[in-house]
């Protein structure tokens, strides 16, 4: 194999695994944090107004962990930095 194609290889090997791993521990958290809402608006429900704005700020935080992982994995394929330092030797 030549070093382009290892390199290929290793890119879509790396960005599915960003891929996979980048969307399992957000999506876990984005569980946890509706439960632990719920559970918190189930105690005090004149409270929910504040608990549930507190809980868009978080999941859209927590979200935002799977988007770099998106958008490193799409560094990976299509832009990645080591193409040009292979195709110039």
């Amino acid at each position: 194999m030549d070093s382009v194609t290892v390199i290929a290889m290793a890119s879509i090997i790396g960005a599915g695994l960003t891929m996979a791993i980048g969307s399992i521990s957000p999506a876990l958290g984005e569980g946890r944090a509706v439960q632990q809402a719920l559970s918190a608006i189930a105690q005090q429900p004149d409270e929910r107004n504040t608990l549930q704005r507190t809980l868009y700020v978080s999941l859209a935080m927590i979200e935002s962990i799977a988007i770099y992982c998106f958008v490193i994995s799409m560094i990976l394929i299509f832009a990645n930095p080591f193409w040009n330092h292979v195709i110039a030797k």
